[in-house]
């Protein structure tokens, strides 16, 4: 007889649309760089991270798009901040972990 075995098909949808949302450096890079500012604005951003601001608003509309990111517009500029700061813990997690790969 087989052990019953539930997964939680939900919970794990969830996580992997997280963890495809971070899975580039440049999107880690602006988790990484908010995660030690309470907000920037894109100018700020792009000088450093050194990219490009068509290249950075792209990453920005993606990790807004999936909850992870909230801005504010103030005249001329837009302010992006964390919208949960847990997700820091998702990149130490990885840091710390001892996966070979």
């Amino acid at each position: 007889m087989k052990p019953t075995i539930q997964i939680n098909k939900e919970r794990l949808e969830k996580v992997a649309t997280i963890l495809k949302t971070v899975a580039h450096p440049t999107r880690l890079a602006v988790i990484d760089l908010l995660g030690t500012q309470e907000r920037m604005s894109v100018n700020d951003m792009c000088e450093i991270l050194d990219c490009e601001q068509s290249l950075l608003s792209h990453h920005l509309i993606v990790l807004k798009q999936r909850g992870i990111l909230q801005y504010v517009k103030e005249g001329q500029n837009v302010y992006y901040s964390l919208k949960d700061k847990d997700v820091m813990k998702l990149i130490a997690c990885i840091e710390n972990c001892d996966c070979t790969l």
